[in-house]
């Protein structure tokens, strides 16, 4: 049994079965992939994949139970050369961060910066994505810190901790009739204007609609997108009132809008950290995470990540 094999086996499962794809992947050839497999398989005494001739169309029931072992053998070779580049070399090295537009634009930048001056020979890597690509991009191990909102807690393979609590603000151009009220801002009011708020599954959209709906409201949402710098262009535009993130929204850069209170309307929302379960962490990756949520100390993690079961 070697490296390459489990690798051959683990990348055939993550590409739908394509073995061109593996091949590539591995920088080897696609019978050099199947001779891999075929091997293994051979030494374990089961059949890891179902085939209809030469292709492969899925797992068996070994291979159902086999991957996740294969996933775990891999992930410890992958622990203990971070944990040698650790003793050898503390500061440097590379940091992969996957989080959402929002975060990045808004929470991440004074913790990328302080990050930066404490540990300028690790490269810091930013990927930006969905909540789901966010948390696909960990488990895949294509990223080592995982931040957003919505979804990461729903996949057992993570460890998820919360960072903070914000609410949603909802923004308007000046001379809007909804600032000319003398009363706290309605539901009710909001389903009178086109509504401009973000994606389904973005920075808490899903408080957003479970908050009219418990009103037995239908708002009218006429743009949704990932960025809120996005919807408050529209906003600008006079297309409709905007429903964003509270951290959203700077005084200074969005001299056009106003901000009105909205934290009595929508349930408060929880950003989360995210880890691959079993992960080894370079030391620098704590500083990071605790520059950027101060709570989430080095041991507050790491008893996170040695925990069966986590729950936040």
């Amino acid at each position: 049994m070697n490296f390459q094999q489990l690798r051959s086996v683990r990348e055939t499962a993550r590409s739908g079965f394509n073995l061109t794809e593996v091949a590539a992947m591995l920088y080897t050839s696609q019978p050099g992939v199947s001779r891999q497999i075929r091997e293994l398989e051979e030494e374990l005494g089961v059949t890891i994949f179902a085939r209809a001739g030469k292709r492969l169309t899925g797992l068996t029931g070994p291979g159902e139970t086999l991957l996740p072992i294969v996933e775990r053998l891999l992930q410890e070779a992958e622990n203990l050369r971070q944990a040698g580049k650790d003793f050898m070399s503390r500061a440097e090295g590379g940091l992969s961060i996957a989080a959402t537009h929002s975060q990045a634009r808004y929470a991440l930048p004074h913790a990328v910066r302080d990050f930066r001056e404490l540990f300028p020979q690790v490269t810091l890597n930013l990927h930006q994505g969905s909540p789901k690509q966010v948390a696909e991009m960990l488990i895949a191990g294509e990223a080592d810190i995982g931040i957003a909102t919505e979804a990461l807690a729903n996949y057992p393979q993570l460890v998820t901790l919360p960072c903070y609590r914000w609410t949603h603000s909802v923004v308007v151009p000046h001379g809007h009739p909804l600032l000319e009220r003398e009363e706290p801002l309605t539901l009710r009011q909001l389903t009178e204007y086109p509504i401009i708020t973000y994606d389904q599954g973005f920075t808490g959209r899903s408080h957003i609609d479970d908050a009219f709906d418990k009103e037995g409201l239908r708002p009218n949402v006429v743009i949704s997108a990932m960025d809120a710098d996005v919807i408050k262009t529209y906003v600008e535009l006079g297309m409709g009132v905007g429903i964003v993130a509270s951290i959203a929204v700077d005084p200074e850069r969005d001299h056009h809008l106003h901000a009105i209170e909205a934290r009595h309307l929508f349930e408060i929302n929880v950003t989360r950290l995210a880890l691959r379960r079993g992960t080894w962490l370079r030391g620098y990756a704590y500083s990071f995470i605790e520059n950027f949520a101060p709570s989430l100390t080095r041991q507050v993690v790491e008893e996170a990540l040695s925990d069966e079961i986590v729950t936040v």
